[in-house]
């Protein structure tokens, strides 16, 4: 008889999302890319240049002073321009750059491979339940945390 699964759920989901990171991190590191965090923020640039920067951080859910750090970074790595509001000066704005335009560049040539890896050895319906089962988790916490 088989041992059963570990289902320490939270455990296994932080441990995953770490060595996810690492390896994100080691990849895109090697290649000169941008770290797995300022990806985020690129994927979301991409769709929304010149967001409020409180903006992205609600898309990535992160806090505020998470948020300020990560912009920091990216604004200092050339990934980004910071502009201040034109209604609101006290509001920045964040603008790709060309150097952050090819940071996504080198993280869009990455996401297919590490798809392919989350999904090796899994079937379509596994991995439905998988999506299904991560998206759920955005609306069962949502917004408790802050």
């Amino acid at each position: 008889m088989a041992e059963p699964r570990d289902r320490r759920l939270v455990y296994l989901l932080n441990i995953g999302q770490r060595r996810l990171n690492r390896w994100i991190e080691a990849r895109l590191g090697a290649e000169g890319g941008a770290s797995a965090a300022q990806g985020g923020a690129l994927f979301y640039l991409a769709q929304h240049d010149g967001v409020l920067i409180g903006e992205i951080a609600a898309a990535l859910d992160l806090a505020p002073s998470a948020m300020t750090g990560l912009a920091d970074r990216m604004s200092k790595a050339g990934y980004v321009e910071r502009r201040r509001d034109t209604i609101d000066g006290r509001a920045m704005r964040l603008h790709l750059t060309d150097s952050g335009r090819e940071a996504l560049a080198v993280a869009r040539r990455g996401l297919a491979d590490i798809n392919a890896r989350l999904a090796d050895g899994f079937s379509e319906q596994e991995l439905e339940v998988v999506a299904r089962w991560l998206e759920s988790l955005q609306h069962k916490f949502a917004s408790e945390a802050r």
